[in-house]
């Protein structure tokens, strides 16, 4: 286990990102001393999974705790620093699109983990390959949050503000959006009699394209063979579904302008 100055942490919020954190930083020996959560059966459950004690009021939280993780959603952020005042204990965040400077009303030491993971409760994950996003009020904090959370994962990168936004929208369009598509897919196998396991080697190899380069080049489909056939035909089986049709016209449009012969 590699070394930090933190010993202890507290989780403000008991969804899908505190506990898989909090089973992270648990498993590696960093206590989690407290889970807040204004449903105390919520804090209660994940409390149990990694030996701290649940509660639901901000007054009964230990405020000599080293670290506090707010692992809210964004508008909850925003009242927590009107409500919250913990001057000296690192205070983190895991947002990805909200400033680390929120938290200046909570503690003078403060700083941002995200990452670009979707979480599912109990879907266990290899925490050792998470990538972690990290930024601080000033290099210190940002050392500090460096080391709490190398225990768990060596994937640690050091991004501004600017870039956790970016980030953070291209995470939505593989991730969201991707996922949307793809359930749309399903949606159509499923009116025909089909299942979408068909599918599931050519997703698994669509996202290995990744590791493959730029992807652009690797490029395939009706679309950018601009074949006019197949594309009339399809357009005419979603003829009914003007949103799906819509879709597929926008990015058949896409990917035609992204990879038109110069």
């Amino acid at each position: 286990m590699k070394k930090t100055s933190i010993k202890d942490v507290t989780f403000i919020g008991s969804g899908n990102v505190a506990t898989h954190l909090a089973l992270a930083l648990h498993a590696v020996g960093i206590t989690v001393r407290q889970v807040l959560s204004r449903e105390y059966d919520h804090a209660a459950l994940l409390a149990a999974r990694v030996g701290a004690q649940p509660i639901d009021s901000p007054e009964r939280l230990a405020v000599d705790t080293s670290a506090f993780i707010l692992a809210v959603n964004d508008d909850a952020l925003f009242d927590l620093a009107l409500d919250l005042q913990l001057p000296d204990a690192l205070v983190i965040h895991t947002s990805g699109s909200t400033s680390a400077a929120v938290l200046k009303p909570i503690s003078r030491h403060f700083g941002v983990v995200w990452s670009p993971q979707t979480f599912v409760r109990d879907l266990a994950m290899d925490y050792a390959r998470l990538p972690l996003c990290i930024e601080a009020g000033t290099p210190q904090d940002e050392q500090r949050i460096a080391d709490l959370f190398a225990t768990v994962t060596p994937n640690i990168h050091r991004l501004d503000f600017e870039q956790r936004r970016w980030a953070h929208l291209a995470a939505v369009m593989v991730s969201n959006f991707g996922n949307a598509i793809n359930a749309l897919a399903q949606g159509l196998l499923q009116a025909h009699g089909l299942d979408m396991a068909l599918l599931q080697p050519l997703a698994e190899a669509t996202a290995r394209k990744i590791s493959y380069g730029p992807l652009w080049p690797q490029q395939t489909g009706p679309a950018i063979r601009r074949d006019s056939k197949t594309l009339d035909a399809q357009r005419r089986l979603l003829a009914d579904q003007p949103q799906m049709l819509q879709l597929y016209e926008l990015l058949t449009d896409l990917i035609q302008h992204h990879t038109a012969t110069p």
